[in-house]
């Protein structure tokens, strides 16, 4: 997934934002397979169970049957068709998502050889932001990050300005 680039500045963004909003005693469901940053959740004391790699647009047993006390979702709701079924399905009262921002210089991303790896939505922050208020929602805060790229041209400069990453810390207001 990252042979070519680790995103060390998301992570270390990620991380301090899990940090201050969730405590390492609460136990965690992390939507999608285990990857570098749910290995990185642990490092840092928190109990973390994945998903297994079901399509969560179609099967969300995992995510229903869980008792976890807060669900993190770190760049998965883009590659959903439904992530409203998914916001609506969880049962814990505690959120953590990030989300890449839809850019305007910047068609949304799909890559050729993985059919999983490819976005369908690229929101804005107001999107993502209406969607979980209509599931249930409240947003207790939020930040957004820049990703710069060591490459030459008109837009690699503007990835040092214009945010490509957001995060949000929300709480159920509904179950």
């Amino acid at each position: 997934m990252y042979e070519k680039s680790f995103p060390n500045k998301r992570f270390k963004h990620t991380i301090l934002f899990l940090k201050k909003h969730i405590s390492s005693s609460e136990n965690i469901l992390d939507l999608g397979v285990e990857n570098p940053f749910s290995k990185i959740m642990v490092e840092h004391g928190y109990s973390v169970k994945n998903t297994k790699g079901e399509d969560l647009d179609e099967d969300l047993s995992n995510l229903i049957k869980s008792d976890a006390k807060v669900v993190t979702a770190f760049e998965i709701f883009e590659h959903l068709l439904s992530p409203y079924t998914v916001l609506k399905n969880i049962k814990a009262d505690k959120l953590v998502a990030s989300i890449p921002l839809k850019l305007w210089f910047s068609p949304a991303y799909r890559s050729k050889t993985d059919k999983w790896d490819r976005h369908y939505h690229e929101f804005e922050d107001w999107q993502f932001d209406w969607l979980l208020e209509k599931t249930g929602w409240k947003i207790i805060d939020h930040q957004k990050w820049t990703n710069p790229t060591k490459k030459i041209g008109i837009r690699p400069i503007l990835r040092w300005f214009i945010p490509r990453y957001y995060i949000v810390y929300a709480e159920r207001v509904n179950n």
